[in-house]
C-alpha cells in the first residue's frame, strides 16, 4: 500500500472528495483525505440539542450498543479493521504480530463488565440515568451528569486510545469529532465505518465524526475550536502540540489535558539481596519497558536502583542490566519486538555516550532496544527522548534520592517491592506523580480509575445541578444564613 484513502465521515456520512494529500509516518505510505475545511458547517453540530435524540436511549441500550460493536471488530471478519492494521503496520512503532495481538484483543474494550466497571467508578450509573437528588442544610439539589458537544484529539500509540473515547462519547451522550493521529491514521475511521454498517441511524453512530486533517491547520481550527461551537477538547499530545491547542482557549471551552508524560521505576535494596531475586525483578522490569515497544507514556523510561553508588553497587547494577536486556529480548513477539522505525535521533545520542566513562552501554547496537547504566546517581541528559525499548539504570545509596527526580510530568511508577509503594507514596504524590504500581505491571493501565491525576470521564461530562428551597423556612438573602453585615465605619474605626 502506497496511498491511504481516508473518508471524511460525520455523523453515518461517509465523504469521499475534495481530497487533499499528506506525508504519512515514517515515510512508508502517503495519506489521502477530504480536505475539512470544505466540511467545517456540516462538521461542528450547530444546535446542542441535537443531542436530545441520545436521552432517548437508557444506559442499557447504550452499553448494549457497545458490546455489540466489539463483536463486529474482529480483524478477521472486519475489513476496515483488517485496513487499520495493515496502515498501523507502516506508521506505528509496532510490529504486526504486536497489532496482531492489540487489534485482536479491541472486542475486550467493549465488555459488558469493563464498560459497566469503568461507567461505575468513574461517574455512576444514577448520575447518567437520570437527576440525582441530595438534601443540603439549607436547599435540596439535582445533579445529572450531561454530554458535551467534544473534539477528541487523540494519540496514536495504541488503538485503546481511540476506543475508550468512543465508549466515553456514547456513556456521556456526547457529541464527537475525533482526529485521528497520524502514526494510527485509521482505526477511528475503521470503527466508524464499522458503527455505520451495524446501525447506520442509531443516535450513537449519528454522534460520532472522524477525520483526518494536520494539527495546526488553523483555518479549521480557528472556526471549530468556539466555544459556541465546542465545549470540551479531549486532547493526548507532545509540548507543542498542547500549547498550540491551548492557544484556542477561551471562556465556555475546557481543555482536558493529557500532556505528554514521562514514567519510571524506583527498585529497593531487596532486589539485589541474591542473584535469583535480580533475576526475578529484572524479568519484572524487563515488562515495564519492553511491553508494547514502550510507546506508551505509562512505559518505564528510567529505574532508580538502590544497589548502591560504590564500584561493587554499579558493577551489581551492571549485572542486573545485562538480565534486563536478555528478558526484554525474551518477551514475547506479539508484546515485544524490535522497534520497526527506530529513532535516529535517540540512536546519535546514544552512540555519544557509548564509550563514556559516565555511562555502560548494553546492546542498542541496531533497533533491539539496550541498556544504559550510569555510573553514578544521574539519569542521562536526554532521559525524556528515551524509548524504542531503551531504559536507563541509574544506582542511588538511598531511595530518597530517586524521589527527588518525580515531578508533575511522572506519570507511572512501578516499584520494587511492593511494600514500598505505601512508604513512599505520599512524598511521590506530593511531588507529582500520578501512579504507583506494582513493577511489571506498569501497562496494565484500568479505566476504572482515575488517569493524569483527574478523571478524565467526569472531566469530560457538563454537570448540571437544579436546586429546591424550602420559601416556608428562610428568606432568601442572596447568600448564606447566619452572617452579619459588616458597616463601612466599622473598618474605619
Amino acid at each position: 500500500m502506497d496511498e491511504l484513502e481516508i473518508p471524511l465521515i460525520i455523523r453515518g456520512e461517509v465523504i469521499h472528495d475534495n481530497w487533499v494529500t499528506f506525508p504519512g509516518r515514517h515515510g512508508k505510505i502517503s495519506l489521502k483525505a477530504p480536505d475539512v475545511n470544505a466540511y467545517v458547517d456540516q462538521i461542528i453540530l450547530k444546535n446542542p440539542s441535537s443531542l436530545k435524540d441520545l436521552y432517548a436511549l437508557t444506559l442499557d441500550d447504550i452499553i448494549d450498543y457497545l458490546v455489540e460493536l466489539g463483536l463486529h471488530l474482529d480483524p478477521v471478519k472486519n475489513p476496515h479493521i483488517r485496513t487499520a492494521m495493515q496502515v498501523a503496520a507502516a506508521t506505528s512503532g509496532h510490529s504486526p504480530e504486536m497489532l496482531g495481538y492489540m487489534y485482536g484483543n479491541m472486542s475486550n474494550i467493549f465488555r459488558r463488565s469493563f464498560i459497566e466497571e469503568a461507567v461505575e467508578q468513574n461517574i455512576g450509573r444514577a448520575h447518567l440515568e437520570g437527576w440525582v437528588s441530595t438534601q443540603l442544610h439549607d436547599r435540596r439539589t439535582a445533579v445529572r451528569a450531561y454530554g458535551a458537544r467534544s473534539v477528541h484529539i487523540n494519540a496514536g500509540n495504541g488503538a485503546v486510545i481511540t476506543l475508550q473515547g468512543v465508549l466515553m462519547n456514547a456513556v456521556l451522550r456526547s457529541d464527537a469529532i475525533m482526529k485521528n493521529p497520524s502514526n494510527d491514521p485509521y482505526t477511528g475511521t475503521a470503527v466508524a465505518l464499522t458503527m455505520i454498517d451495524i446501525a447506520p441511524d442509531h443516535p450513537i453512530t449519528k454522534h460520532l465524526t472522524v477525520g483526518y486533517w494536520k494539527g495546526g491547520d488553523t483555518a479549521f481550527e480557528s472556526k471549530l475550536y468556539r466555544a459556541n461551537n465546542i465545549e470540551k477538547i479531549v486532547a493526548w499530545g507532545g509540548f507543542s502540540s498542547m500549547q498550540h491547542i491551548r492557544g484556542y482557549l477561551g471562556p465556555g471551552m475546557d481543555l482536558i489535558a493529557l500532556d505528554p508524560k514521562i514514567s519510571g521505576s524506583i527498585i529497593g535494596k531487596e532486589a539485589f539481596e541474591t542473584p535469583e531475586k535480580m533475576q526475578k525483578v529484572a524479568a519484572k522490569l524487563a515488562k515495564d519497558v519492553g511491553y508494547f515497544n514502550q510507546e506508551g507514556c505509562i512505559s518505564a523510561r528510567v529505574a532508580y536502583a538502590q544497589s548502591g553508588t560504590d564500584e561493587a553497587g554499579v558493577r551489581k547494577l551492571s549485572q542486573f542490566g545485562q538480565m534486563v536486556f536478555d528478558e526484554v529480548a525474551r518477551l514475547p513477539r506479539e508484546l515485544s519486538s524490535a522497534h520497526p522505525a527506530f529513532d535516529r535521533q535517540l540512536k546519535d545520542e546514544i552512540d555519544g555516550i557509548r564509550y563514556s566513562n559516565s555511562f555502560q552501554v548494553i546492546g542498542c547496537k541496531a533497533a533491539e532496544g539496550g541498556v544504559i547504566v550510569s555510573q553514578d546517581n544521574e539519569p542521562v541528559d536526554f532521559a525524556d527522548q528515551l524509548g524504542c525499548r531503551v531504559v536507563n539504570l541509574v544506582p542511588v545509596d538511598d531511595i530518597a534520592e530517586a524521589l527527588s527526580h518525580v515531578t508533575i510530568h511522572t506519570a507511572a511508577l512501578g516499584i520494587y517491592p511492593d511494600s514500598l509503594k505505601t512508604e513512599i507514596r505520599e512524598e511521590c504524590a506530593l511531588r507529582g506523580a500520578q501512579r504507583l504500581t506494582t513493577l511489571g505491571f506498569a501497562t496494565a493501565e484500568g479505566a476504572a480509575q482515575p488517569h493524569d491525576a483527574m478523571e478524565p470521564m467526569r472531566r469530560m461530562a457538563r454537570w448540571v445541578v437544579m436546586e429546591e428551597f424550602d420559601v416556608t423556612q428562610s428568606e432568601n438573602t442572596g447568600w448564606v444564613h447566619g452572617g452579619s453585615t459588616v458597616e463601612p465605619e466599622q473598618l474605619n474605626a
